[in-house]
């Protein structure tokens, strides 16, 4: 057969006489096949890669050990947890504020930045302040260094300290007064006066 475009003569055999036949283009029948080829080549190359990310991950999961917890199932009766409580000791009476004059013990740090304090005073260090998680703002409080013995009186005007441990911040100038700023911490003890 000739090319796409050629024309052939065929005699018809019953007549004999000669018969101008253009053959039929088999162009777009090799694209489809073609593109077909391409087709089944992309699925079976994407249908390996698949495979092999699979038999990947099963080797990845062959080869973890055992886990020694035993396996959880729904039926297993659930935990319930308990929440502990720690027993707050008062400072001072919401009905008589000064009446109760309880002491506690513990760390103090001491803060030399801050914007504005949780009463809402913008806070100096020259002032002999203090942050208490929840004694009342205006609480006068005594704060002795257990060690030192040393002590000065402040005033609370912020909340905190937020670091666990810890019961009160003093401002800086109280902290020179207890001599803890070259420590940056003391174990004081804490008196309410007023």
């Amino acid at each position: 057969m000739s090319g796409d475009g050629a024309v052939s003569s065929y005699v018809d055999v019953n007549r004999g006489a000669p018969i101008a036949v253009r053959p039929v283009s088999l162009a777009p029948a090799r694209r489809a096949l073609h593109l077909f080829a391409a087709v089944i080549g992309a699925a079976s190359l994407a249908a390996c890669v698949q495979s092999s990310v699979v038999s990947e991950r099963s080797q990845a999961l062959a080869s973890r050990p055992a886990s020694s917890e035993p396996v959880r199932t729904t039926a297993a009766p659930a935990r319930t947890r308990v929440a502990a409580m720690r027993r707050h000791t008062p400072y001072a009476s919401r009905k008589k504020p000064g009446a109760t004059r309880t002491a506690s013990q513990g760390v103090a740090s001491f803060y030399s930045e801050a914007q504005q304090t949780a009463s809402g005073e913008k806070f100096d260090g020259r002032d002999l302040t203090a942050a208490h998680p929840t004694l009342p703002f205006g609480t006068r409080l005594r704060v002795t260094d257990v060690k030192s013995g040393r002590s000065v009186t402040v005033r609370v005007n912020d909340r905190g300290p937020y670091v666990p441990g810890r019961i009160v911040d003093v401002s800086y100038t109280a902290a020179q007064s207890l001599g803890m700023i070259g420590k940056g911490v003391a174990n004081v003890r804490l008196d309410v006066v007023q």
